[in-house]
């Protein structure tokens, strides 16, 4: 496996680092609402209760989802620091920039099961 020189590794970073402050200022985001809908604060209203817990349902999704994103993106911050980016890690071959201009976190060739 070697270290990829048709990369602008500082671009990626860039993006990647963007990336990072942008999830967590979500995770933060929806932390703070997920507070808020679990204290219901003496509301008896059924329906009112039942959408809480409905919005609190689809903020927890999405809550797990920005924090798997960001522990990806962390994952792929690592691999630009010790020279892996950019080699599938399943095959040691190179990811195509333009797979890596689409989606930077890619951790594979396309065809190759995750």
């Amino acid at each position: 496996m070697q270290k990829r020189d048709d990369l602008d590794l500082d671009k990626f970073e860039k993006i990647l680092k963007e990336r990072v402050a942008q999830l967590e200022d979500n995770i933060a985001q929806l932390k703070e609402e997920l507070d808020v809908v679990g204290s219901d604060d003496g509301m008896s209203d059924l329906e009112d209760l039942a959408a809480l817990k409905n919005i609190s349902s689809k903020d927890n999704t999405l809550l797990q989802r920005q924090e798997d994103e960001l522990k990806e993106t962390l994952h792929t911050l690592a691999k630009i620091k010790n020279g892996t980016y950019g080699i599938c890690e399943k095959t040691g071959k190179r990811i195509p920039v333009a797979r890596l201009e689409a989606n930077p976190i890619a951790r594979h060739i396309v065809g190759v099961e995750e």
